[in-house]
């Protein structure tokens, strides 16, 4: 059975689709079969690959697999507002969650959200509602590793802190050794009792052992 790992954001432009698709590369590099599943995305044309290309480039599959074309809206909004903005069905839980299975083999399944925890996700759902319905072992919460983190990190945890048997991985995106707000926004949440990461090969390691038990 695949192991299930929710990828949510403290909120946009924090870095989540980078982070999930360096784990898949590493995820693969060990030997592990990995799936990306973006369930539905928005985004502004012409600013580069898509989120679902990316997690397509770096888990091995097409990027019309990591999320349908039905539920793919060129306008940077939430996907309901941009659904709506363009005339087109907003997607539901229930398409959502279909459009994040993962063949049965596959040992490990990356799911990545949209936006921050309360952002909507779909006409009846936000990711905490998704991230519920699909009961993943374990969520992956990325967040940045400045001003503002502690708060960020700390609302998205509580929102996110039931739909998971084990606390939220919490990996600290663009964390540099040698700023002093960096390491102590790193000390002062792992007092909090966080599992809190500052690179994604510890988070792969973590995800690995995790797929392998």
């Amino acid at each position: 059975m695949t192991v299930t790992v929710f990828v949510a954001g403290t909120g946009t432009e924090v870095g989540k689709t980078y982070c999930a698709a360096q784990v898949l590369r590493r995820l693969r590099r060990r030997g592990l079969r990995v799936a990306a599943r973006k369930p539905t995305q928005s985004f502004a044309p012409g600013q580069g690959p898509t989120d679902a290309e990316v997690l397509g480039a770096a888990s091995g599959e097409h990027p019309d697999v990591v999320c349908p074309p039905a539920h793919t809206f060129e306008v940077p909004m939430a996907p309901p507002m941009a659904a709506e903005a363009l005339g087109r069905p907003a997607p539901t839980l229930a398409g959502l969650l279909a459009a994040a299975t993962a063949p049965p083999e596959v040992a490990l399944t990356l799911v990545e959200g949209a936006g921050g925890p309360r952002s909507p996700i779909a006409a009846d759902a936000d990711n905490v509602a998704l991230a519920a319905a699909l009961r993943p072992q374990r969520v992956l919460l990325v967040a940045d590793a400045g001003l503002g983190t502690i708060n960020a990190v700390r609302l998205s945890c509580e929102a996110l802190g039931e739909v998971s048997p084990a606390p939220p991985l919490v990996v600290l995106n663009r964390f540099s050794p040698t700023d002093g707000l960096h390491a102590r926004n790193r000390d002062w949440l792992a007092r909090d009792g966080l599992e809190v990461h500052i690179d994604v090969e510890s988070v792969a390691s973590v995800l690995a052992d995790v797929a392998e038990s």
